[in-house]
């Protein structure tokens, strides 16, 4: 009989050490294959004895519970890379996911801002005082290189290569990738850093508080939602809103989806496609040129 425990322990260990996933992404892997260990345990079935019909049941059982169609896809997935792992384990016999389909959801896309809307955005952000230089320097940023808010504000000094327009990024699942930004960002930033405070080390976050401690992803919601409230754009704007704008200009411009996708930090280029419902053109390769802003 398979040792659920120690299967479950392994796998997550592998899904951390060789999927390098997010702790968020562990967290609902792990709470998906428990779910399908308590039924196992409920009907009195082995999990190395599951067959394609012993899984749809399941599933079907949790869809008649109101289990959204969104929630199984990730729970087909992540039943899928259990028994991938027990697979190479040889744990089981068989896989009984590997016809597995998940379900059809409508897409949602992401808000994105045309590029007249993200040049109203930033040019209508106050740039008298540290502060607001401060802002308009974190959003020209962002939407200069598509980061996450949690690594624009963690973003330190050793991270940055300002003289080459290029900055290094620790990302979800401890992923490091380096990505490029545009003259317009680099001209914002050193405005910013010739208010800032002058003693500073390589470790010392750039951008930081009235208070002069790290920024704080609320904290830089609130400044943003103060900017967009006096402008007059209706679309629902939040601070992922300058990374899928950031994503589906470039694509638009001509850059390759898997271009795209490292600078994203995305996995899969699965994720990235999202952006893909845009027309594309093929002009040049080089970022520079990609980007409107450069």
């Amino acid at each position: 009989m398979l040792d659920y425990k120690k299967a479950l322990n392994n796998f997550i260990s592998y899904i951390i050490v060789e999927k390098g996933l997010s702790k968020n992404t562990v967290l609902a892997y792990k709470t998906d294959v428990l779910k399908l260990i308590k039924f196992a345990r409920k009907e009195q079935m082995f999990l190395e004895d599951f067959e394609h019909h012993d899984i749809t049941d399941f599933l079907w059982k949790l869809k008649i519970k109101g289990l959204n169609p969104r929630s199984i896809c990730r729970l087909v997935e992540s039943l899928k890379q259990f028994y991938r792992f027990l697979n190479l384990e040889n744990l089981v016999k068989s896989d009984p996911t590997l016809y597995l389909r998940s379900p059809k959801v409508s897409e949602n896309l992401p808000c994105i801002l045309t590029f007249d809307e993200v040049t109203f955005l930033l040019n209508s952000v106050n740039v008298n005082g540290e502060i607001h230089i401060r802002n308009r320097a974190m959003l020209e940023l962002m939407y200069a290189t598509g980061l996450r808010v949690s690594e624009l504000i963690n973003l330190k000094f050793s991270d940055v290569d300002l003289e080459n327009c290029f900055l290094r990024v620790l990302g979800k699942g401890s992923k490091e990738r380096l990505i490029p930004f545009g003259q317009k960002a680099k001209e914002f930033i050193d405005t910013y850093l010739m208010k800032r405070k002058p003693v500073l080390t390589i470790e010392d976050n750039i951008f930081i508080s009235r208070l002069g401690k790290k920024l704080s992803r609320v904290e830089f919601w609130r400044q943003l939602k103060n900017i967009v409230k006096n402008i007059g754009i209706t679309k629902n704007i939040t601070p992922h809103t300058l990374r899928h704008s950031f994503a589906s200009h470039l694509l638009a411009g001509g850059a390759e989806i898997r271009f795209v996708q490292e600078m994203l930090g995305h996995v899969s280029i699965m994720t990235t496609q999202i952006y893909t419902h845009l027309e594309r053109r093929k002009i040049v390769e080089q970022y520079k040129k990609f980007h409107p802003r450069w």
